[in-house]
């Protein structure tokens, strides 16, 4: 118990200590470009697949009971919502701390064992500032993004499975599939995943930034980054879905 408080503890200082130098120059502008690149543009090829399958998978599945019920019109509605609304945000999240999780403390990690920080720092160089604030920044910005091109790939999945069982065209699945959606159910479920890139990008960082296993534990590191930054993913994904009930008490689900 013991060790879980103060995990908790220096997690959370290692996180207050980004967000206080994310707000100080230099800025690191090149550096938080690259890092997007890396995390979001790399990853689409991991996200738009993912959503495109779930799409379809989801409309087989909904398709066969909502029939029953003689509600097919409702599908398109259906699929949007749940999209957006949970399946969407939540599994580009999962994603994104399998894929690039890994990635940022293994690199972090490996720095630190070659003594590569401790070469920056002998240079005056902040290397926190440099190494972990835009790796941070950047799962911040491309999550949202990753997670628009997941809803819209399970839309497009779910509106081709749609047409190869009814026919439907492309302009009635999307008049349906957003007459029910407000915009509620549609910005902040988006903007919740900037939470999971903090979440994502901080304990990745801190897991690798902060090794001082040898080389060990560069390994352990990649593991405990992507073990602990999903746990804490669905952990802040129940959190704030209460908060987005409170806020938006008639329009949200």
């Amino acid at each position: 118990m013991f060790n879980l408080i103060e995990f908790v503890g220096k997690v959370s200082s290692f996180g207050a200590r980004i967000l206080v130098d994310g707000l100080r120059s230099p800025f690191e502008g090149s550096q938080i470009l690259t890092h997007i690149a890396e995390v979001g543009y790399k990853s689409l090829p991991l996200v738009a697949p993912a959503g495109f399958a779930l799409g379809t998978v989801m409309t087989f599945h909904t398709r066969s009971t909502l029939v029953t019920f003689g509600a097919s019109a409702m599908i398109p509605t259906v699929q949007a919502l749940a999209f957006f609304v949970e399946i969407g945000p939540l599994v580009a999240g999962l994603l994104l701390a399998g894929r690039v999780g890994s990635g940022i403390g293994a690199v972090l990690a490996n720095m630190r064992v070659a003594e590569q920080i401790d070469a920056i720092e002998s240079l005056s160089i902040d290397s926190f500032k440099l190494l972990v604030v835009p790796r941070v920044i950047a799962c911040v910005i491309a999550l949202p993004l990753l997670t628009l091109f997941m809803d819209f790939a399970g839309l497009l999945g779910g509106y081709l499975s749609e047409f190869t069982a009814s026919g439907m065209s492309l302009d009635l699945y999307i008049r349906r599939a957003f007459a029910g959606l407000e915009w509620a159910n549609f910005i902040a479920p988006t903007l919740k995943t900037a939470v999971f890139g903090f979440i994502i990008g901080t304990v990745s960082s801190y897991f690798g930034y902060t090794t001082n296993q040898g080389a060990a534990g560069v390994g352990r590191a990649a593991t405990n980054s992507v073990v602990v930054s999903s746990l804490l993913v669905i952990v802040a994904d129940v959190v704030l879905v209460k908060c987005i009930f409170f806020a938006f008490p008639e329009s949200a689900l």
